[in-house]
């Protein structure tokens, strides 16, 4: 059995940013996720994507954010317990909690954070009768590392920023790029959205709107497509991946059987206190929680991992005083009342 103070369902960038602020209040925690590293949507889906929101970075690629927080968070030495998928939740009448995970893996502790994101998810597919026979073979719904696409022939499907944003980064790697969206409207940011338009203008990438696929032609991978345009007739584009980004259908899989309230797929928190759930000692942060005037923002999970850390303490140590001080403060009152130092290490690493 695994035992802890705070046990984080989700290794994605709000769960990791939780170790550090847990860390902080010497809150041990360990991390269930069916990933088989830690980073969530940032490593699985778009490691290689720029991210602008992160404070003090003006751009940083999806992996780096990750290894910047597994950085900040090691000093704290964090538990993982990686590609098992938490299934079950029991409260004991001592107030612990035992997940149990879908390979038998039992963890205990007092406080439970759910920081899932999105929950499992799969990508929408294009509806194409032979689409299974090219999938690991030409056709591939996220991009993890752009240079497996240098000097390739690539169509990108789709109308949303990650269509628009893997478009203009591949535009610069691949030898062809082709967009192509059933509507001549794009749902993606001005900015992208005028960039792309640019780049089809200086004939760097194509762009077909009003159009579908249709058909995936190839022996034993992917060789050609066929689109379909609106009032045209279907034309064929030899291609070497074909990559459909149509977004992500979200599902909270096995934890929404916890006795939890759920509201479109998320999980409902009380935000005005500490954002926990209906579960005493359950707490729910980042894009897999829901509350009035809620953003589903990395930097907006990290403040919500920051309060909800403030109250799993007086949860885990309900005898103590709580005092919050800043990071930066050397000699800071212990939480006993007692006067003591931030060890030098920690404060090393904090400065």
């Amino acid at each position: 059995m695994i035992k802890t103070d705070i046990l984080i369902i989700g290794a994605g960038p709000v769960g990791l940013f939780t170790v550090f602020e847990a860390g902080l209040l010497k809150m041990k925690c360990h991390l269930i996720d069916t990933l088989p590293i830690a980073g969530g949507q940032c490593s699985e889906l778009y490691p290689k994507k720029p991210i602008y929101d992160i404070p003090a970075y003006p751009e940083i690629l999806a992996d780096e954010l990750t290894n910047k927080l597994l950085e900040q968070s090691k000093q704290f030495e964090p538990g993982f317990t990686f590609r098992e998928r938490a299934e079950t939740l029991k409260k004991s009448s001592d107030g612990l909690f035992t997940v149990v995970t879908d390979k038998g893996t039992v963890h205990q502790a007092p406080v439970v954070v759910i920081a899932g994101g999105l929950g499992s998810f799969e990508p929408r597919k294009p509806t194409l009768s032979n689409l299974e026979k090219y999938e690991g073979n030409g056709v591939r719904y996220s991009i993890q590392d752009p240079e497996v696409y240098r000097g390739k022939k690539v169509v990108i499907a789709g109308g949303g920023d990650s269509a628009l944003d893997w478009t203009i980064i591949l535009a610069d790697i691949a030898s062809e790029v082709t967009l192509i969206h059933r509507s001549n409207e794009f749902r993606g940011a001005l900015s992208s959205v005028e960039k792309v338009q640019s780049l089809k203008d200086e004939k760097r990438i194509k762009v077909i709107t009003s159009s579908q696929v249709e058909k995936l032609e190839g022996e034993s991978r992917l060789e050609s497509i066929s689109i379909k345009t609106s009032g045209e007739k279907s034309q064929k584009i030899l291609v070497d991946y074909f990559i459909p980004l149509f977004g992500l259908l979200p599902k909270l899989g096995p934890i929404s059987e916890w006795g939890l309230e759920i509201e479109k797929n998320a999980i409902k928190v009380n935000n005005s206190l500490d954002y926990q759930t209906n579960i005493k000692g359950v707490f729910a942060v980042g894009d897999v929680n829901t509350y009035p005037g809620k953003l589903k923002l990395i930097l907006c999970g990290f403040h919500e991992a920051t309060v909800m850390c403030q109250y799993a303490y007086r949860i885990i140590n309900p005898e103590k005083k709580f005092l919050l001080k800043y990071t930066t403060v050397t000699g800071v009152s212990g939480f006993d009342g007692t006067k003591k130092s931030t060890p030098k290490t920690l404060v090393k690493k904090i400065l």
